[in-house]
């Protein structure tokens, strides 16, 4: 069949099962616009930004567990693409983006709106395509959702020039795939799964270390078998919660600089780690010298270049998480058949932090209205089955530590790259994906500011998502730093939007075709949260106005190693072992006695 090489791209999208394109046209990616207007099975929302369209896509593909697409433009179309692509390359998600490019006889020439995006994007993207024949387009398009969702998921580009999208090319579909050398591995090595069932049933205080690619394998459920088999302590990072249920007896929290002392100390002082799909990176590690210094490492991750990168892997298993569990079962039951290790007293341990340092938070001074009982408020009343979007920063801490989650799929954060700007695109995105369901985004005055103009898109296309903002009058973990490291010299943190209400929330929100609700008081906490929940026809944005100086704790202050953990500012955590804690602990029982 002949067709346009941007009809090629249009029957591709729709032959791979997209759904949604988040993008907006322009001058090169114009000619796929017009029979984009035609498709009746993908859909195009027309994003304010294109940053917007690249982490709506990434809140989509995260919400689902489906390729997400974002569409763009060359030269500074496709540049502001690579913000969200970096952040899906750190946190694994798989989107394809589409970018028109200058006509053929143009590359290289600095022609108006030219950028050599394939070479931009080279270090941050799984793959990506210059697609310089119109015959190739179809291929091109198969190849690239092939490659983002299989192995470790990530995002891929398509940059096709102008001329190619207008050349006249015959459609035909199934393409051939020709990816020589891509074969992930997905079946583990039995031999070093049955090394891994041995030292499970050795080992006296061993910890499930998850990560995110126990979610983007769907192995939520193999896991909790795993873990009510063996009985052994279950904690989840920053990227995995909702792996494994809050409420789960065996679950202990979230480890890393802002996670649990539960499961920073567990982690701290176990005989055995095992380590799935997690990549032992900084922020959970700490001081890597330090980290877990008595533990063996079992290492399971579908990226053998994972294994081993930061710590040294004594059975390393590459294979997809959900095969690997699999196994892993059915090798532990033979170990347990032989002998079975008794973990009581490392529960008696890991039960006594949980106790002893519980999640918590003091209410602010000057009676402001405390950021985390907000969004604990917002947890409890929203509940479980919905999903929950966050910007970065202290109200994305916060979010992780004191929202329940229990389902996986519920959580979309940017963990790696950590970017400002995330919550209301990639709550968009998930709205999309998922229209019945209720999503929140939890943000930041500071994050909000920077990508709210999505919610006109919101707004106009009709994705009701309800907006948390956390309003705090300032860079809130950038302040938190300079108030422990730097002497209390706030130097640029202040918004204004505290001293000035500038801008003022309510307002914009109007202005963007949102309610705009404001809460300042606890006593009103609730009933706002409700009010929202009622609103479906518009987006909503609440302005909560909180403390400014509340702080994020548990923390392990950077460079230095998890056993420096405190639980509140100059408060360390008891290890029988540490010098300094047993020091603190002698204090504190003096300041009791003083005290009574």
């Amino acid at each position: 069949m002949r067709v346009t090489g941007a009809q090629s791209l249009v029957r591709s999208l729709e032959a791979v099962g997209a759904e949604v394109v988040f993008g907006i046209p322009g001058g090169t990616i114009l000619p796929a616009y017009d029979p984009l207007l035609d498709s009746t099975k993908v859909r195009h929302v027309l994003v304010r930004h294109e940053q917007g369209a690249g982490h709506a896509a990434t809140g989509y593909a995260q919400a689902t567990g489906k390729v997400g697409v974002c569409m763009a433009t060359s030269g500074p179309g496709a540049t502001n693409l690579v913000t969200p692509l970096a952040d899906a390359n750190m946190d694994s998600v798989p989107v394809v983006a589409i970018t028109g490019q200058q006509s053929r006889g143009l590359i290289g020439t600095d022609a108006f709106q030219e950028a050599d995006i394939c070479g931009i994007t080279m270090p941050i993207t799984k793959h990506n395509f210059l697609v310089t024949d119109p015959a190739e387009i179809p291929r091109a398009i198969a190849e690239a959702f092939h490659l983002a969702a299989t192995g470790r998921p990530g995002p891929v580009l398509v940059d096709i020039p102008k001329d190619v999208l207008q050349e006249m090319t015959s459609f035909s579909w199934p393409p051939e795939l020709r990816l020589p050398g891509y074969r992930p591995t997905l079946r583990p090595h039995g031999k070093q799964v049955r090394e891994a069932a041995k030292l499970i049933a050795q080992a006296q205080r061993p910890v499930l270390y998850v990560g995110g690619g126990v979610i983007k394998a769907e192995a939520s459920e193999q896991l909790r078998e795993l873990a009510e088999l063996t009985g052994i302590p279950v904690a989840t990072t920053l990227m995995a919660r909702g792996a494994f249920p809050d409420s789960h007896r065996q679950h202990v929290g979230m480890p890393g600089m802002h996670g649990s002392v539960a499961a920073v100390a567990s982690m701290q002082r176990a005989d055995l780690l095992v380590a799935l799909g997690a990549r032992f990176d900084d922020r959970v590690t700490g001081q890597l010298s330090s980290f877990a210094p008595d533990a063996k490492i079992v290492h399971a991750d579908i990226d053998p270049a994972e294994i081993s990168k930061n710590r040294k892997a004594d059975v390393p298993i590459v294979g997809d998480c959900k095969e690997i569990i699999g196994e892993l079962i059915d090798a532990v039951k033979t170990e347990f058949e032989r002998a079975r290790p008794d973990l009581s007293d490392w529960w008696t341990q890991v039960d006594s932090w949980r106790e002893d340092y519980p999640a918590g938070y003091e209410w602010p001074d000057d009676g402001s209205l405390s950021p985390q009982y907000v969004i604990e408020r917002i947890g409890e009343l929203v509940g479980p089955d919905a999903v929950y979007a966050a910007g970065v920063g202290q109200h994305q801490m916060w979010a992780a530590q004191f929202v329940k989650y229990e389902k996986p799929r519920t959580w979309i954060n940017s963990g790696g790259l950590g970017t400002m700007g995330f919550a209301v695109p990639a709550a968009m995105g998930a709205q999309f994906g998922l229209p019945d369901t209720q999503v929140w985004a939890i943000d930041g005055d500071g994050c909000f500011q920077m990508t709210n103009q999505e919610l006109a898109t919101c707004a106009i296309e009709g994705a009701p998502i309800k907006v948390a903002v956390i309003n705090n009058g300032n860079l809130g973990m950038v302040r938190q730093w300079q108030n422990l490291f730097y002497s209390e010299r706030y130097s640029n943190t202040d918004l204004g939007t505290h001293k000035h209400r500038i801008p003022d929330f309510t307002l914009l929100a109007e202005a963007l075709g949102c309610a705009g609700l404001r809460c300042e008081a606890k006593e009103d906490v609730d009933a706002t949260i409700r009010r929202a929940m009622e609103i479906n026809d518009r987006p909503v944005v609440i302005d909560f106005v909180v403390g400014k100086d509340a702080q994020v704790w548990p923390m392990v202050a950077a460079g230095t190693g998890n056993d420096e953990i405190m639980a509140v500012r100059g408060i360390r955590p008891l290890f029988d072992d540490d010098e300094v804690s047993q020091e603190a602990a002698a204090e504190a029982a003096a300041a009791e006695g003083e005290q009574a």
